[in-house]
């Protein structure tokens, strides 16, 4: 579904699956957090028209629905590629080269942090730590870690993903 400002294409079977979790929730009107988290785990990422119907079925405001998922980094308002490259951009990934790395992702896949590619293949993020300091710098794509990366061999690993 694209964005849109009804909930009146959502299909029954979304706004079934939307109220099963707006019960899932003890106070879904105080616990907005936890609606879109849950909202975000059943369908990869927050549609606008999601959150439309959200707010109409809990009489909250969509702007606060809206302003909560813009917040936190944790929310997603673009669909996820099928593959998530997260660039490692802690102290000892950017004293080794991990800005550069981040720049020559984006370069290739001609999107910015926290975008995806126009044929929703790739996903890109830039995470504080990944817990592999000593291969600085790294980039992890779905779970798998890449350590001593340099600008060179981006294309080939990528390649791996096609």
């Amino acid at each position: 579904m694209t964005d849109d400002n009804s909930t009146e294409e959502l299909s029954w079977k979304e706004k079934n699956e939307l109220d099963k979790i707006i019960k899932s929730v003890e106070n879904p009107k105080y616990q907005k957090i936890e609606l879109l988290q849950k909202t975000q785990e059943k369908y990869q990422w927050l549609q606008d028209g999601h959150m439309r119907y959200l707010a109409d079925s809990t009489k909250v405001s969509y702007m606060d629905l809206f302003g909560i998922a813009t917040f936190y980094t944790q929310f997603k308002l673009h669909p996820p590629g099928r593959h998530k490259i997260s660039v490692c951009m802690g102290t000892g990934c950017h004293v080794k080269g991990g800005k550069k790395i981040l720049e020559k992702l984006k370069d290739i896949l001609e999107i910015d942090v926290e975008e995806t590619t126009e044929d929703r293949r790739f996903s890109l993020e830039q995470v504080r730590f990944l817990g592999c300091c000593g291969l600085a710098p790294v980039i992890n794509i779905d779970g798998e870690t890449f350590g001593r990366v340099s600008t060179k061999e981006i294309e080939g690993i990528l390649n791996e993903f096609k």
